[in-house]
């Protein structure tokens, strides 16, 4: 047998198990996506038809591309909706389980905090507790490595951003205190 030949197997401790109990199907998740997407291409055409559609004598009006995006969008969405009403699907066809949900939950809800602390205390502050609080909990690593890393990516940002290409972020009292 040759060296090639050889699998490597390594068990992910924090994989869900297999025994986890389902939350969703997929049958239901695929029809409320289709009709929140129609929801939002219906939203997108009508104030995209109320800004304006067609031509003038200077080309296309502001909302002419947008609004045929938004009949795209509804066609695919009508597409997917019809196609997940008329699917034959097992009971057993499980879109996500309970342990896999909290794995999600695990990254969705520190991004949507991130997202709020943002508004108050800045890009570069909320990223630095993001990437300290991901890497400490979601990757168990030391925190003088987390701390260390999450300071040094903010500072490489800060710099990049605000002083070489002088972009405009959201600054919170922290870079209001130094003059920024």
């Amino acid at each position: 047998m040759s060296q090639t030949d050889f699998e490597i197997v390594v068990d992910d401790p924090t994989a869900p198990e297999e025994d986890s109990p389902a939350v969703a199907s997929s049958g239901p998740v695929e029809i409320v996506v289709c009709l929140l997407l129609l929801a939002l291409a219906a939203t997108l055409g009508y104030d995209n038809w109320r800004t304006g559609i067609s031509w003038d004598s200077t080309g296309p009006e502001p909302g002419y591309f947008p609004f045929y995006l938004s009949i795209i969008l509804s066609g695919g969405s009508l597409y997917g909706l019809v196609t997940a009403l008329l699917a034959r699907r097992a009971a057993s066809e499980t879109f996500v389980t309970r342990a896999q949900a909290r794995r999600v939950l695990a990254v969705f809800v520190p991004t949507l905090v991130f997202c709020l602390v943002m508004q108050f205390l800045g890009l570069y502050v909320a990223s630095f507790f993001l990437i300290t609080g991901f890497m400490r909990l979601v990757g168990k690593i030391a925190l003088w490595k987390s701390l260390l890393t999450a300071l040094l990516f903010t500072s490489i940002m800060f710099v990049t951003f605000d002083i070489a290409f002088d972009v405009i972020m959201p600054k919170g009292p922290l870079e209001a205190a130094f003059g920024y």
